[in-house]
């Protein structure tokens, strides 16, 4: 279905009578309609007696099975989310097409989702590969499609050339298994190192799956290969970097855990047979935790006390999830039946509570954005589109002027540090809990004390919220304008709606917590005893 709209969306882009009258904004909205549709025939083929074990398509590239359909319809959903949160410009079409860049998000974003449902379902490592660059060069594109902003081309190029090198790296790895074993099928390589007791065969391919795991962990920025994802996250515009900091990361984590689980259950199987084949399962599995661990731990450690000094909003977040994913990760590395439940769950919370988040700081963007245009007296339609809140003294007395989206906020904020009874408490109970069962004492210390301190700076951003005005510091700010004219954005009545839908579930999923947890489960029974 996306790749139909996409089809469709390019051949109506080159019809003259469809470029003459018609307004960009409502790409996005036909853009999000396709997701929602997409979604809805995914959930629509979700059965888990049918699809058993998983059904193999193309000759096995692609293997469709529970887990990647029920992340499938989680991307899609969200993914028609965000285009909703597209800021409603209204103004002449020649003006809009200058500023608003709604036809070229709508189509690249088809594009990325295209590659991160690809990437759910791969299962070779030729798939693999070509669907992780067609999500990665989607997520190139977006990070400077504001191409006449200075920040958001070099945000565009760091990520480009970063993200090369990651991209690098997983073919490397690809490389040495394909080199060692002679296949690129998943399932065939499985099987072989189970039935084969040469030692090299396995050495060389836990040394591929290393190289893969590294390259992996580079797109999503787990520490300590991290450092582009603060500068790009900065850089990037608001609605732009809502993309990112979701969408790739969900379809990379869950084919970390797919990998993970499929290699340690293949190694496992190797044990029966020798102790040659024991000392090399043993090394197997002691190296691809030993690299999870670490960068399980500097990811708490620096996402957590890295981000006490941030005085930038999106470079706050950039730490924020960094501590996250550190979280993500601790539940990957104990790779068990609750730790695969909690990590499926953490993903789920941590994409609706960063997505309300930055719903949020879109919709006050805009709303400082017109106090200005009427504090300063200035004509709407000399100025630029809705303006990016950068610094959190921006957002210093919120509350007095927009009382529900300072407390949904304070609500999302209050989740991601953890504290109960909101959804985010959940979460890192559940990873906590998992950690402790199989015996990682020192990690779940690590995690609370990090947990703490990451507290720390969340609730900077809610005492900003909550602090009285002083000489006008919520109008802080200047315009960046480049010579388009437009007239003042608008929310719409659908973006409050959905800040106040996202809010309330994750205020009160405490009420009524089993239809998620409920799907995590049977998930992570089928991929675990699969």
């Amino acid at each position: 279905m996306i790749f139909i709209g996409i089809l469709t969306i390019i051949v109506a882009l080159a019809l003259p009578s469809f470029k003459k009258g018609y307004n960009p904004i409502l790409l996005t909205r036909i853009s999000s309609i396709i997701f929602i549709y997409a979604g809805a025939l995914a959930f629509n083929v979700y059965y888990i007696q049918s699809i058993g074990s998983g059904v193999g398509l193309y000759s096995g590239l692609f293997n469709v099975s529970t887990i990647s359909q029920f992340l499938d319809t989680v991307i899609l959903f969200i993914a028609a989310l965000i285009l909703i949160s597209w800021p409603l410009l209204t103004g002449s079409n020649e003006n809009l097409n200058k500023l608003n860049y709604a036809k070229e998000y709508s189509l690249v974003v088809l594009f990325s989702s295209l590659g991160s449902i690809l990437l759910l379902s791969s299962s070779d490592l030729i798939s693999m590969y070509l669907s992780i660059e067609l999500q990665s060069f989607g997520v190139y594109i977006l990070a400077s499609l504001f191409r006449y902003s200075e920040s958001a081309t070099s945000a565009g190029l760091k990520y480009f050339l970063l993200g090369g090198l990651s991209s690098c790296i997983i073919l490397l790895g690809s490389g040495l298994i394909y080199a060692y074993t002679g296949l690129t099928n998943f399932e065939n390589i499985y099987s072989l190192v189970s039935v084969y007791s040469n030692g090299t065969i396995v050495i060389g391919l836990t040394l591929g799956i290393i190289l893969i795991i590294i390259g992996l962990l580079f797109k999503v920025a787990a520490a300590p290969l991290h450092n582009l994802s603060p500068d790009v996250y900065d850089e990037s515009p608001t609605i732009v970097t809502i993309w990112l900091t979701i969408m790739p990361k969900i379809a990379i984590l869950i084919f970390l855990l797919e990998i993970i689980s499929h290699t340690s259950h293949s190694l496992s199987v190797i044990g029966d047979y020798n102790i040659l084949n024991e000392i090399n399962n043993s090394i197997t599995n002691y190296s691809i935790k030993t690299l999870l661990l670490i960068s399980s731990l500097l990811s708490l450690i620096i996402g957590s006390v890295v981000g006490l000094s941030q005085k930038k909003i999106k470079r706050l977040l950039a730490y924020s999830t960094i501590s996250h994913i550190g979280f993500i990760l601790l539940a990957l590395l104990i790779n068990s039946e609750s730790s695969i439940e909690s990590l499926l769950f953490y993903i789920i919370q941590y994409s609706l509570t960063n997505l309300n988040i930055f719903l949020i700081i879109i919709a006050l963007g805009y709303i400082i954005n017109n106090n200005i245009q009427k504090d300063r007296n200035i004509n709407p339609t000399n100025v630029s589109g809705a303006k990016d809140i950068s610094y959190l003294v921006e957002l210093k007395g919120q509350f007095y002027s927009n009382p529900l989206l300072s407390i949904s906020l304070s609500i999302c904020l209050f989740s991601m540090a953890g504290v109960p009874p909101l959804m985010g408490f959940f979460s890192k109970q559940f990873v906590l809990s998992s950690a402790l069962d199989n015996g990682y004492y020192f990690m779940s210390i690590i995690a609370i004390i990090t947990s703490v301190i990451s507290a720390s700076y969340y609730l900077k951003i809610v005492r900003l919220l909550h602090s009285e005005l002083e000489n006008n510091l919520s109008y802080l700010g200047s315009f960046e304008t480049n010579g388009t004219h437009v007239n003042e954005s608008a929310i719409t009545s659908f973006h409050s709606f959905l800040i106040s839908s996202l809010t309330l579930i994750i205020l009160l999923f405490v009420l009524k917590p089993s239809l998620i947890l409920n799907s995590t489960q049977l998930l992570s029974l089928s991929l675990y005893f699969n």
